[in-house]
């Protein structure tokens, strides 16, 4: 049932995401900015069925919400207009295509440096030579908070910085979208 489930998510996501790039139906943002929902709704999903029910929450009310929101608050301010875009060069479809590959080589060497040490770790279990830790509870809130607020390893700074940068980026858009007085 998790296979069927995780096939139904993955190939959603994966669809709605080249709909949101490629769109054949209609070229309007609009319809890419639902798609993008579509796919973060489908991404929350596959949060689900790995057991991150809080980080499933969090991508449907602040992703596919707040920030669609923010998207699509944008979309309608500029006004694109059909005729206003701008024609498909080859140094940017070049630039792209770089981009994905660079992205997909960051992906395969972090799936070979994550999964690679699987067997050895699989082997020392066999021959008894493993030692026994303690179970970790995955994607529950505390574990979330206490990996990012422990005073070890924790990601506090980071958390804060990011915040004012959010914080910035909100003064920026409300002084950019005010109209000039006359």
């Amino acid at each position: 049932m998790e296979g069927t489930l995780f096939n139904i998510f993955a190939g959603l996501t994966l669809l709605s995401a080249f709909m949101v790039v490629a769109n054949p139906f209609s070229r309007n943002p609009v319809t890419s900015a639902m798609f993008l929902v579509t796919a973060m709704i489908s991404i929350s999903g596959l949060f689900v069925l790995l057991g991150a029910y809080f980080l499933a929450a969090v991508q449907i009310l602040v992703y596919a919400g707040a920030v669609m929101v923010l998207f699509l608050f944008v979309i309608m301010l500029l006004d694109l207009r059909e005729a206003a875009r701008r024609k498909l060069n080859l140094i940017s479809l070049a630039m792209g295509i770089m981009a994905v590959g660079a992205l997909f080589s960051v992906y395969k060497s972090s799936l070979e440096s994550t999964y690679g040490e699987a067997p050895q770790q699989h082997e020392a279990a066999n021959t008894g030579q493993a030692e026994a830790k303690p179970a970790k509870v995955v994607g529950s809130t505390r574990a979330l908070g206490q990996a990012l607020f422990s005073k070890d390893n924790g990601f506090i700074l980071p958390f804060e910085i990011v915040s004012i940068l959010l914080l910035v980026a909100m003064v920026g858009v409300i002084l950019l979208s005010r109209k000039e007085p006359r």
